[in-house]
């Protein structure tokens, strides 16, 4: 079980494949579990760089609130310690705002950034859709129910129904993985941090020069669609790209889709 100390603390990382880096940052309350359907397909051509964020997996887990910040800076000492000097990042949701900041106050680290399912914070952004919000804020269902329907609200229209294998081994894996809710909360601080205007990267975005492409699912009632072409509108010479059959997790939804999108890109 590879570790590296980083930023005060111990990150959990796994590498697959050879040849250029390419760095998968996941979102809120998961590991680098939820890239495991795209790994096997990326490390054909890349050298694929998974890791636990600080709070989640087998990485430590100190007291929040933890920043996108804070969170940049455990990747780019994850780099450090790889030798790795530039990379291509890929963050999804909450990992797109640590994407972001990477991009932002790393910008000689990042080849290519990718950006999946996430927004630049701040009043201006497009919000959770009111259904999305009612499933992922129950607290009257038992917790098998509740994982149940976010899971439902959080992909595709009938994704669930038509792949009750994936369901089941999601379910499995989140049992034997639970995640603490002060732990939760810690990470949930970052996208928080993010709400004031002035903390936003709305209006910081302009200045990035990178080559950057912007993922979204069709179906995302999480971070809805509509911020992908916010995104773009604040990163000159941006690529989106959304996929008309997903929703928020099209890393597991359409695995080899997206694979396929991002190896096109950063090629």
């Amino acid at each position: 079980m590879p570790k590296i100390q980083t930023n005060g603390i111990e990150l959990y990382y796994e590498i697959h494949g050879e040849g250029k880096p390419l760095v998968l940052i996941s979102g809120l309350g998961y590991s680098s579990w939820q890239w495991h359907k795209m790994v096997p397909l990326l490390a054909e051509k890349f050298q694929v760089i998974t890791f636990d964020n600080r709070g989640v997996g087998q990485s430590d887990k100190p007291a929040g609130p933890y920043t996108a910040g804070m969170l940049a800076q455990d990747t780019v000492g994850l780099l450090d310690a790889l030798k790795i000097e530039k990379a291509v990042i890929v963050g999804h949701s909450m990992g797109g705002f640590i994407a972001q900041a990477i991009a932002l106050d790393f910008p000689q680290r990042v080849e290519k950034l990718i950006l999946c399912s996430t927004n630049f914070g701040g009043p201006n952004h497009a919000p959770i859709t009111p259904e999305a919000m009612k499933v992922l804020t129950d607290v009257t269902s038992d917790a098998l129910t509740r994982f149940k329907n976010g899971l439902a609200v959080s992909t595709a229209p009938g994704w669930s129904e038509k792949n009750p294998a994936m369901i089941e081994e999601w379910i499995q894996w989140r049992v034997a993985n639970p995640i603490e809710p002060v732990h939760y909360q810690a990470q949930m601080a970052i996208g928080l941090g993010l709400m004031p205007e002035a903390a936003a990267f709305e209006n910081k975005l302009p200045r990035l020069n990178v080559p950057t492409l912007i993922l979204f699912g069709a179906h995302d009632k999480v971070v809805p669609p509509a911020n992908a072409d916010l995104l773009a509108q604040k990163i000159a010479g941006s690529t989106v790209v959304i996929f008309p059959d997903a929703g928020h997790f099209f890393p597991i939804e359409i695995a080899e889709a997206a694979s396929r999108t991002i190896l096109d890109f950063a090629a």
